[in-house]
């Protein structure tokens, strides 16, 4: 019994002693979850009050789903919801929330985080530089910005290839590892230092691979681009703002002093807000006459390309579920902002985990019932 109660008391102590480095912290915060802005330091998203927009409501006469069929049992879709972990769920078709529902503990204010539907709004803030002229194009070697990788074959890497994900960047993306690159970038204070060290593991330009290190090593080329501009300050300049948030925001950074935005994950926000960044691709950049970002990037971004090792369900860090022109981002623990154009909806789930359902063909359902 003392033996053991020493063991345990020696693994604490070697957990508190690793605490400061990648592997400490992954062991003492166990794996990620949707509370994890209170984990890291982060820059602040301010917003009005007075100036935001909301989406109507529609009190009664909303088109609500009651239940839904899961292998081969109905549930009621409250219930559904609450089982399968899901903490905000957003039905908004034509500006008007249609059902909106907030499980195990979360109210309408809650602050989730995203994980990667943080990658589509960098998507977005990467074509807002363009329209400015903050970055020339797309087809610009990433070297132009970030110089120091032209020691180690990344002249070759275009920012095409950062969004398409096909760059042939080596990256770990096991989040169960806590020796591999998702958790070092995640958990690790030291952003700029480990894409210094980055390396190349293909040929840029011929396969698609969904790695983390694309959209980090993206969210250093528009840091590079906007100089002495923070990333999370363009958002707010370019995004938050101008649509209305009803609430503030953050985005997580590797560390307190000098941080870094981590930008393939960890914005963090309310349910409606985030489905702001739908309505916005939805009405192609733009929001009440003005365009935010241009309707050629939001067509580009969403619009298939199978050239360079390109993929018929993925475009510019956007999911693209079908061949129907809908759109999505999507986090690993099962949040998601969908956005169907034809039919001028949006859906939102977050959730604590996916539940064991398969969302993708939940959320493509539910926008057939619509």
């Amino acid at each position: 019994m003392k033996l053991a109660f020493f063991n345990l008391t020696c693994c604490f102590l070697l957990m508190f002693g690793l605490a400061s480095c990648q592997v400490g912290r992954f062991i003492f915060y166990n794996f990620a979850n949707i509370s994890d802005h209170k984990k890291f330091p982060a820059r602040k998203l301010s917003h009005n009050h007075e100036a935001a927009f909301k989406f109507h409501l529609p009190g009664n006469a909303g088109k609500k789903p009651k239940s839904i069929t899961l292998n081969g049992k109905e549930l009621p879709f409250d219930k559904f919801l609450k089982q399968s972990n899901t903490v905000a769920f957003l039905i908004i078709k034509n500006d008007t929330i249609q059902y909106e529902s907030y499980q195990n503990g979360y109210e309408q204010e809650s602050i989730v985080a995203s994980f990667s539907m943080a990658k589509s709004v960098l998507s977005i803030l990467v074509g807002c530089a363009i329209d400015e002229g903050l970055i020339q194009s797309v087809e610009e070697p990433i070297t132009n910005y970030v110089p120091e990788l032209a020691t180690r074959g990344f002249e070759r890497v275009r920012i095409k290839h950062l969004l398409q994900m096909t760059s042939g960047l080596k990256f770990n993306e096991s989040y169960y590892n806590p020796f591999g690159d998702a958790a070092r970038y995640y958990y690790g204070r030291h952003l700029r230092k480990y894409m210094k060290q980055m390396k190349l593991a293909k040929t840029p330009g011929t396969e698609f691979s969904y790695t983390s290190g694309n959209t980090q090593l993206l969210g250093l080329v528009l840091e590079r681009a906007l100089k002495n501009k923070r990333v999370t300050e363009y958002l707010q300049e370019k995004i938050w703002t101008p649509l209305g948030m009803e609430y503030g925001g953050s985005w997580s950074i590797d560390k307190k002093k000098n941080g870094m935005e981590k930008t393939f994950c960890c914005l963090n926000a309310r349910a409606r807000d985030f489905a702001k960044l739908g309505r916005l691709y939805l009405h192609k950049g733009q929001w009440h006459g003005n365009q935010i970002v241009s309707q050629k990037w939001v067509e580009e971004s969403t619009t298939p390309d199978l050239s360079e090792g390109g993929v018929n369900y993925y475009k510019y860090q956007w999911w693209l579920p079908s061949d129907d022109g809908d759109f999505m981002a999507q986090g690993i623990l099962g949040q998601y902002v969908y956005a169907n154009p034809k039919k001028d909806l949006i859906i939102v789930r977050l959730g604590k985990n996916h539940g064991k359902a398969n969302w993708t063909n939940i959320i493509q359902g539910l926008a057939n019932f619509y």
